[in-house]
């Protein structure tokens, strides 16, 4: 086998930047200059996560080895299934490959202490089969942990080369609800499912924990060459409490205007939050306890005033974004998360918060014909 490292960086789609240290490349949904201004762990780690990232190759090997390594963030009490990756082979999505070779990162959510598990790096196997010419060859990386390229490898003799793009970009951004790290294979993140579905090249820039209308991420937006947008918003402004009425209403608009400096009539869709049964009526922080579940924080009454609710939330977006359509904004859509994800469906929330598999792939149904149908805005 022959390593084809290099050629294999070429074919890499779905990245913001990519970093490189002795032992191998890193693939990032956020940029160095951010990460190095907020020194935030949640997001190092979140933006080295590679939720949509993949290789998309042309190549007539009959097999591609990747060696890789895995850091995965699990909280105690929960258990590891491991991180999948996905073969697409000239359109045909095969089976995934599981690894379980990876450096857990156990967390008490209740102190934040943190104990590392350290194991070395994984080597992945994909067959393709014999072929005299090109096939054009997918590997999804996982959605769920931390990923360092160490290398590709292929038979010897066969090439490999970057495969034409698989359609105009969409890009997306949102919360953990958008990442979808419970999604039991890559491919199954329902942007995943709807990009392939719509035949679009997908650029996912959900952040989990992350999705707080920051500048940064609205100026990586704007500089895009994407034909839709759809952007998650609202969810993490409650699980952390990040904002009041006051602060979000205006940073929703300053999101908004730097977007349009560099995409003025895009298709922009703003989905508000899904379910979330015990943040309906209640503002955040929703922590989560060493029971897997989230709770709500009581507070005095005199420290509710604009503290926001899920449903007050959902309010905002769309009062807000009527105010921008009536400004002549006519490209700004927006889709309630209830209808993606609503009371009917709370029994697929794994810890009152997050969509299990079953339940992104429900998501990804509605969502598809709502943004991208007949009459869908994104289409």
């Amino acid at each position: 086998m022959q390593s084809v490292l290099q050629a294999a960086l070429a074919c890499v789609v779905g990245a913001v930047e990519t970093t490189t240290d002795p032992s191998g490349v890193t693939f990032h949904r956020s940029s160095s200059t951010v990460r190095a201004r907020l020194d935030d762990m949640g997001l190092d780690s979140m933006s080295a996560v590679p939720a949509g990232i993949r290789m998309e190759a042309l190549t007539d090997a009959s097999a591609l080895i990747l060696d890789v390594q895995l850091t995965e963030f699990l909280m105690l009490g929960a258990t590891s299934s491991g991180s999948a990756f996905d073969l697409v082979l000239d359109g045909e999505l095969r089976d995934p490959v599981t690894t379980t070779e990876q450096t857990l990162v156990v967390i008490d959510p209740v102190t934040w202490t943190m104990e590392h598990q350290p194991t070395g790096p994984a080597t992945l196997r994909f067959d393709l089969g014999v072929s005299e010419v090109e096939r054009r060859v997918e590997i999804w990386f996982p959605a769920g942990a931390m990923l360092k390229l160490l290398d590709v490898r292929i038979n010897d003799g066969s090439s490999l080369r970057p495969a034409p793009t698989a359609g105009p970009l969409w890009v997306h951004h949102g919360s953990s609800i958008s990442q979808c790290a419970e999604a039991d294979r890559p491919t199954g993140t329902w942007p995943a499912i709807v990009a392939r579905s719509a035949g679009r090249s997908l650029l996912n820039l959900a952040l989990a924990g992350q999705s707080h209308l920051d500048q940064f991420t609205a100026r990586t937006i704007r500089d895009l060459p994407a034909t839709a947008i759809s952007l998650e918003l609202g969810l993490n402004v409650l699980s952390t409490d990040s904002m009041r009425e006051r602060a979000f209403v205006s940073a929703f608009h300053g999101f908004l205007d730097t977007i349009r400096d560099g995409h003025p009539t895009t298709p922009i869709v703003i989905v508000t939050p899904i379910i979330c049964p015990i943040a309906e009526h209640h503002p955040g922080p929703t922590p989560l306890g060493r029971d897997q579940q989230i709770r709500v924080i009581e507070r005095p009454a005199d420290l509710t005033a604009e503290a926001l609710s899920l449903s007050r939330i959902r309010s905002l977006l769309h009062q807000h974004a009527a105010i921008r359509r009536k400004e002549g904004d006519t490209n700004l859509h927006t889709i309630d998360g209830l209808a993606l994800f609503g009371p009917g469906d709370a029994g697929d929330l794994t810890d009152g918060l997050h969509p299990n598999a079953s339940g992104y792939r429900r998501i990804a149904e509605r969502f598809l014909p709502l943004a991208f149908g007949g009459d869908g805005p994104l289409r």
